[in-house]
């Protein structure tokens, strides 16, 4: 009996301990994601534009792609090209994002509108840089943060009706429920 709770507990550790290192390499992706949408919302909550913080969450899915596919290479040729390649797409990422952020562009776009464009771009950025490395995790970042737009424009518009529709139903709730409290107040006692 000893034996087969050993080989259980052994079971059970390797497949935990599996389930955690898969975890971890899926980590910076999360974490990116997360981020993006965080910046997203607390834009539209303080609608201040997070110029630094689109810059810094470019630069670090940049270093996420560089560590990423460092590992697969292992002539230092090929490393240094990683670096190069990484390092002028994600500089012509930052020129895109700053050329919205240009002052006579900024204008033309609400200040959460801004966080959405600059979301796309990093998602568009991170989509190509997944495509460039062959790298189907890359790249599914990239679509999970463009899928996020439409998603966060379609709740800020749909915020309303979701209000609307839960104070009609309260509304509704209340109504029958103190309709019933003046159908038993007013029927007679039995």
């Amino acid at each position: 009996m000893s034996d087969l709770d050993a080989h259980q507990n052994e079971s059970a550790s390797s497949t935990h301990s599996g389930l955690m290192s898969l975890l971890w390499r899926q980590l910076p992706f999360v974490v990116a994601l997360v981020l993006a949408i965080a910046g997203v919302a607390y834009t539209n909550i303080s609608h201040q534009p997070l110029v630094g913080y689109w810059e810094f969450l470019a630069l670090a899915i940049g270093v996420v792609c560089v560590v990423t596919k460092w590992p697969e290479l292992h002539s230092r040729d090929a490393r240094l090209r990683l670096i190069w390649t990484q390092a002028v797409h994600w500089v012509a990422v930052l020129i895109a994002m700053n050329i919205v952020l240009v002052s006579r562009v900024q204008q033309l776009l609400p200040t959460p509108a801004t966080s959405l464009v600059l979301l796309t771009l990093l998602a568009l950025g991170t989509f190509l840089a997944g495509v460039s490395l062959l790298s189907l995790r890359i790249c599914f970042l990239g679509i999970a943060m463009a899928v996020t737009v439409p998603a966060i424009s379609w709740l800020q518009q749909s915020v309303i009706f979701f209000v609307l529709a839960a104070v009609l139903l309260i509304g509704l709730g209340l109504a029958f429920w103190l309709r019933q409290g003046d159908d038993r107040a007013s029927a007679p006692p039995n």
